[in-house]
């Protein structure tokens, strides 16, 4: 074995990638975890049996085959696709805007988002080298049209991501501002609705209008963070396109099977998922009378909220065994801010205790 200083072979590695901080995952063991927006609620028994069953049964020594199309079918019915559109699957949302990052990697291409977002847009374009446009939004976390467009106009993005809620801030913005970005887009434009079983709205009775516009789900929020299947809609053309790049085999057949047993139990996630709204209204309320904490609105399973010390508290109610996102790094406009994913009745409740005594 050669003795050689394993430092010395860093020097391969692009300079921005040393640069860069590997995404972080916040240890939970022990844990009231309401860091990730997760989905709190397990199958029943019985539903861990019959999918063990089924898991158990499958031939893991082949590649994934036809099965990845019967999912296709059964997501694209979940989603009502339109006519005319097709739809691809990635190991994750993730995955997908990677995938759209590297498809569109032409000379001088730009990716666009508002900005405080979701992290992979800007990650994505900065493994892909490209060039990436965060455009802040205004002190109450809506889109600045008028910011939104000027950025178009100056950098003609080949790609601008539009989530429809926002992560981190939870909200749904204005539709009138989105069709203005859409109609002003010289490239592809890319609703993400990771949030979707939480919203009181969806784009993809709108999508059809547009031969520019993707449309973008995950199951994570679903219940499956664990399964990592996410799927994007949109025109047959530009689907093919971003396909092209997509590495075979991508799904494993045991994550697509446990997605298509999920499908087949849509009653059991969609009360979880209502149980789940529910309880977002009964935090929300909870918190408005916690002075000196100030929340917004959601339309995810989350909720934003600014403390007087965001460290001081996340500190605090870490120690108390509840874990939450401190986003207040993440961009100027969240400063003093944290991220409550909504939990179980009772997860929630040991939330606002631990954040009570931790203010």
């Amino acid at each position: 074995m050669s003795n050689r200083d394993p430092m010395r072979a860093t020097g391969v590695f692009r300079q921005d990638v040393q640069s860069m901080h590997a995404y972080a995952i916040q240890p939970s063991a022990g844990m009231v975890k309401l860091d990730a927006m997760e989905n709190p609620h397990r199958l029943p028994p019985e539903l861990q049996a019959e999918l063990g069953r089924r898991l158990g049964a499958l031939a893991l020594n082949r590649y994934p085959g036809e099965r990845i199309n019967d999912l296709r079918a059964a997501l694209a019915s979940h989603a009502q696709m339109p006519e005319g559109f097709d739809i691809m699957l990635g190991n994750g949302s993730d995955e997908l805007i990677s995938l759209i990052a590297l498809a569109c990697d032409v000379p001088g291409a730009a990716i666009l988002a508002p900005v405080p977002g979701f992290v992979m847009y800007a990650m994505s374009a900065q493994l892909q080298g490209l060039k990436f446009i965060g455009v802040p939004l205004t002190a109450d976390f809506e889109l600045d049209d008028v910011a939104m467009l000027t950025a178009i106009t100056e950098h003609l993005p080949a790609v601008i991501h539009i989530a429809y809620p926002n992560n981190p801030t939870a909200n749904l913005w204005d539709d009138s501002v989105i069709e203005k970005i859409i109609e002003a887009a010289p490239g592809l434009v890319v609703i993400d609705e990771a949030y979707q079983p939480f919203s009181s709205k969806s784009y993809i009775d709108r999508i059809a209008r547009h031969s520019h516009v993707l449309l973008m789900r995950t199951l994570s929020k679903f219940g499956l963070a664990g399964v990592r299947i996410g799927y994007m809609l949109g025109p047959k053309a530009l689907i093919a396109e971003v396909d092209k790049v997509r590495p075979p085999y991508n799904i494993s057949i045991l994550n697509c099977e446990a997605a298509l047993f999920a499908l087949e139990h849509t009653d059991v996630f969609a009360a979880q998922a209502k149980d789940l709204r529910e309880q977002r209204t009964v935090l929300a309320r909870a918190l408005a009378d916690l002075p000196g904490v100030q929340h917004w609105p959601s339309d995810a399973n989350m909720i934003l909220v600014r403390v007087p010390d965001a460290q001081k508290t996340f500190d605090g109610m870490k120690s108390r065994g509840v874990l939450v996102k401190n986003v207040s790094k993440m961009h100027a406009l969240l400063a003093n801010c944290l991220r409550l994913t909504v939990g179980t009745s009772d997860e929630n409740a040991q939330m606002l205790a631990a954040l009570k005594a931790s203010l």
